[in-house]
């Protein structure tokens, strides 16, 4: 990473970009080569948020994933090191534009009292690769704070890193 925040790009890898707007907005960045299809479906099928959603340096694995990708939807993934001592977000999605725009709540639920992010995902397709904007407003500073504190930022990079693998997978034919 360097001093702008980003990740450091490769010969064919887009770097991530994480840049803190203000007091409760986090904004994160990246280009993956591939269609926006592709990287829509891997945000959006339980079968694959599984293979990219949780760092695995960290030893962490997403248990359950559970989407109902439509307005008034929920959304619950599991996720952890021991299922037993898991952790959950969980959400409700409040506006579906296949492969370009998802938007929903998101609640940490070890942390309710912290209150729900509202969180807008957007993809923006040219050249057959995908711009994600990962738009994130969280119910007040403290929240995001906590958020970057627990290491969210380093976690992210590694998810696009293995969600830009899945991508370029996929794109090359792999199915899931």
């Amino acid at each position: 990473m360097d001093a702008t925040g980003r990740s450091e790009p490769t010969a064919t890898k887009s770097p991530t970009t994480v840049e803190r707007l203000s007091d409760q907005v986090l904004v994160v960045t990246r280009t993956f080569n591939g269609p926006a299809r592709i990287v829509w479906e891997a945000w959006t099928k339980p079968d694959l948020l599984k293979r990219w959603w949780a760092p695995r340096s960290l030893g962490v694995s997403l248990f359950e994933c559970e989407v109902d990708v439509r307005v008034g939807g929920k959304y619950r993934y599991v996720f952890g090191r021991d299922p037993k001592q898991a952790m959950v977000f969980s959400g409700t999605y409040t506006e579906v534009t296949p492969t370009t725009r998802l938007v929903c709540t998101q609640l940490f639920e070890p942390m309710r009292s912290a209150g729900e992010a509202i969180v807008t995902a957007t993809f923006n397709e040219r050249q057959g690769k995908t711009e994600l904007v990962l738009h994130q407003l969280f119910p007040s500073k403290q929240a995001l704070d906590g958020a970057i504190a627990s290491g969210m930022e380093k976690g992210m990079r590694e998810t696009y890193e293995q969600l830009d693998e899945l991508v370029a997978g996929r794109g090359k034919g792999e199915r899931s």
